[in-house]
């Protein structure tokens, strides 16, 4: 036996262990070295990458992909459907973005069918590609115009603001890393990463003066690089400036054979947006409108602000003085424009909006152990102040971060478990949160508030209602639980251990879904539940007086015997 055979070659997932810990060894955990999938094995993972390269695109949910994007069937109407769920206003960027995405799409589930039949009459069709630019104000909702079509029809999306990009061979990130990112936000599947949406926001940042003397790497350069990726290229999925993928391309490459995975991805089918504020746009278009009359009717004509009706007036001319080359322009044929939001939209979207900002305080201060209570006088003065901030929906966070900071620092750790946000606390929020504060008493030992709170939580989420206690059951609770020596949690497991039976009984009869409870039902839980019963069962009684059953109250309510003892009715009868 030669000295080799007692030293056989290493496999090639030796190989790449040993590599990885050489990374790990020298670059720490940012770094990880893993082979492409494919039918010759190896690891799962398909990309080698590092911190610095996830600044190319923004966590955005994971695509849904239920039947694979070429079986779109979608129709316009469908997409603004969904739209008008989590977007208030911006009807006419809905209706657009929703056609020019159909379009897209069907497009490109037309020529994956001919390019099955006939590949070569595939390659040599024209295909005019329905990528956009939409202008309008920050806050407006037009990223989440973006994110929520690309969630819809199950396609991987990446956000990225323009500012972050320069030319490619200079300092800056790659504008090619975008398409790579779509290939990772695919879970390495580069089929369903071809036919992705790339977001870049901040476009008019770009836009180039032209006074500028010298190379514009990060303005006209990455103008010029974004030419061909709108259009069709091959992108390497390595970056050709870094040195681990080209180690990493180098290891595929002698890993090989027929079924190698593709080293590139084709941009024909990505759908590119783009989109900016375009502050001072509105002053080239209102310009060569009032260049176009002369006399008496230039000083009489009104020129409208940058909004629905201006920008129809809007012509690629306008674009190219505002600093955009040509070409670029030219490859962004769908044009829309969102408009400012009022104080009504505003107190819409906090109404309405699947997305609304008061369902998450809703659950921060229920983290708490605190039912917050928006009322719509508040929302009001809200809107109106939010409006003034002139950011869009993003001036709800502003106002509202403001006015409540104070309640989420001293609130938490007493009994407090309802939070009514009313025009007086809005208006002057110090005042109430002190007059919260003197009429509840802070708990001594704060574990009892945190253990509370997550047995509301744990019996909201179990059961679909809310439970909260008053001040002195919460004093109560706290003594019981030192009495029995058990904790809090264990205690209220053990009082209310029946109480969905009846509050979901109580749900049916009256609708009502939160319910605080006072010191009587800490100590009598069962006697308790069942008087609420039996009162829902009476108050549904004189409210509906056709139904015969409604009318037969029971003067008792049995509960199902305790696991841990006789119930509480025997108890009191003895």
């Amino acid at each position: 036996m030669s000295k080799d055979d007692d030293n056989p070659p290493p496999t090639p997932d030796e190989i790449a262990r040993k590599l990885g810990d050489f990374m790990k060894a020298n670059f720490g955990d940012s770094v990880s070295f893993s082979a492409m999938p494919g039918p010759f094995g190896g690891s799962d993972e398909h990309d080698l990458r590092s911190d610095s390269n996830d600044s190319a695109g923004e966590d955005a949910p994971e695509p849904r992909n239920d039947g694979g994007i070429f079986e779109f069937d979608y129709h316009p109407r469908d997409i603004k459907a969904h739209l008008d769920r989590y977007v208030i206003r911006q009807d006419e960027a809905k209706k657009v973005l929703s056609i020019a995405v159909c379009d897209h799409y069907n497009h490109a589930k037309y020529l994956r069918r001919l390019m099955q039949e006939d590949a070569h009459k595939a390659r040599t069709l024209e295909f005019a590609k329905q990528n956009v630019i939409i202008v309008g104000p920050t806050g407006v909702g037009k990223t989440y115009l973006v994110k929520h079509i690309a969630e819809l029809i199950g396609v991987p999306f990446v956000k990225a603001d323009a500012t972050k990009f320069s030319e490619t061979g200079y300092v800056g990130a790659d504008v090619d890393d975008l398409v790579r990112e779509l290939v990772r936000k695919a879970d390495g599947d580069v089929e369903l990463a071809e036919y992705g949406i790339i977001y870049i926001d901040e476009i008019d940042k770009i836009a180039t003066s032209g006074s500028m003397i010298g190379r514009d790497v990060s303005g006209r350069g990455v103008q010029t690089t974004l030419l061909k990726l709108m259009e069709e290229t091959e992108v390497p999925l390595r970056n050709p400036s870094d040195i681990q993928s080209q180690m990493q391309a180098m290891f595929d490459m002698q890993r090989g054979g027929a079924g190698a995975p593709k080293d590139s991805i084709n941009t024909r089918h990505i759908l590119f947006i783009v989109s900016g504020a375009f502050s001072g746009l509105e002053k080239i278009i209102a310009q060569r409108m009032r260049a176009g009359s002369i006399g008496f009717a230039a000083e009489t004509r009104d020129v409208p602000s940058m909004d629905e009706e201006l920008f129809r007036h809007v012509e690629t001319h306008d674009y190219l003085e505002f600093g955009f080359e040509a070409e670029f322009i030219g490859r962004l044929p769908v044009r829309v424009v969102c408009e400012h939001l009022s104080a009504d939209d505003l107190m819409e979207i906090m109404k309405s909006s699947e997305g609304s900002l008061i369902r998450q305080y809703e659950q921060e201060f229920e983290a708490f152990g605190i039912r917050a209570k928006f009322e719509d006088d508040a929302l009001r003065i809200i809107a109106e102040r939010a409006a003034e901030e002139k950011t869009g929906a993003r001036g709800l966070m502003t106002v509202c971060e403001k006015m409540l900071r104070d309640f989420k620092f001293e609130l938490p750790g007493t009994s407090v478990t309802e939070l009514t946000i009313d025009a007086e606390l809005v208006e002057n929020p110090l005042k109430t949160l002190a007059r919260y504060l003197e009429k509840s008493a802070h708990v001594t030992d704060s574990k009892t508030m945190a253990e509370l709170a997550s047995f509301r939580r744990r019996f909201a989420e179990s059961h679909n209602v809310r439970m909260s206690f008053d001040n002195e059951a919460v004093a109560r609770i706290e003594e019981m639980s030192r009495e029995r020596n058990m904790s809090v949690m264990q205690l209220c497991e053990q009082l209310f251990a029946d109480y969905q039976f009846g509050l979901k009984l109580i749900q049916k009869n009256s609708g009502q879904e939160s319910f605080v409870l006072p010191v009587d039902a800490v100590e009598r839980p069962d006697r308790y539940l069942s008087g609420l019963v039996v009162k829902s069962y009476r108050d549904q009684g004189h409210t509906d007086d056709d139904d015969s059953t409604a009318n037969a109250v029971p003067e008792t309510i049995e509960l199902p015997p305790r696991a841990d003892g006789p119930s509480e009715s025997e108890g009191d009868k003895s």
